[in-house]
């Protein structure tokens, strides 16, 4: 199994019973021996970044929560270096960050599409030696992560991770979330 590293997946493990993460699947955003950093990519929050950023053009774009710090605060991923400046570049292809304002005015002009960003509120973070505890409890899967992330359906990810997992508990992937409504 690989090892927790910037741009690989965490998979939550299928009887993770954390409010937090439950279902979940990370991208590490950054992860290095003083601690790592990620975000949630399959938890929307029901929200455009429109209907939260007042200044924000209208932009279909649902925003996503991150993780439980700094949950009032905005990030964002993507895969437009070229359009965006000052973002670096977590692995093959997804950045973080940048300059918001020529995010928003990027959105405006319909220059940017929805499935070449990803906004969160808040993120997922582990001080040192904590995520390596985690998955050695079991916690978490560990994965690279697919080319096309930001396109895949966040409803269905984290099953459809699981399942193309080839481990024991791909077996799980189908299992409802709540099986008394089974």
């Amino acid at each position: 199994m690989p090892v927790p590293a910037t741009g690989r997946i965490l998979l939550s493990e299928p009887f993770m019973n954390d409010d937090y993460f439950r279902r979940s699947v990370v991208l590490l955003a950054k992860s290095e021996e003083k601690g790592s950093m990620g975000f949630i990519m399959n938890k929307p929050i029901g929200h455009n970044i429109h209907e939260l950023i007042n200044d924000f053009p209208e932009f279909n774009c649902p925003v996503y929560f991150g993780g439980p710090v700094e949950s009032n605060s905005l990030f964002f991923i993507h895969t437009i270096p070229h359009l965006i400046e000052t973002s670096f570049e977590i692995e093959d292809g997804i950045h973080f960050g940048g300059n918001f304002t020529k995010v928003k005015n990027l959105a405006g002009l319909g220059l940017i599409k929805p499935n070449q960003i990803r906004f969160f509120a808040g993120y997922s973070g582990w001080e040192e030696g904590q995520l390596d505890h985690e998955i050695d409890e079991d916690s978490w899967l560990i994965f690279n992560r697919p080319e096309k992330l930001l396109e895949m359906d966040p409803i269905t990810l984290w099953g459809e991770l699981l399942r193309h997992s080839k481990t024991e508990l791909a077996i799980w992937s189908n299992y409802p979330d709540d099986p008394s409504l089974n």
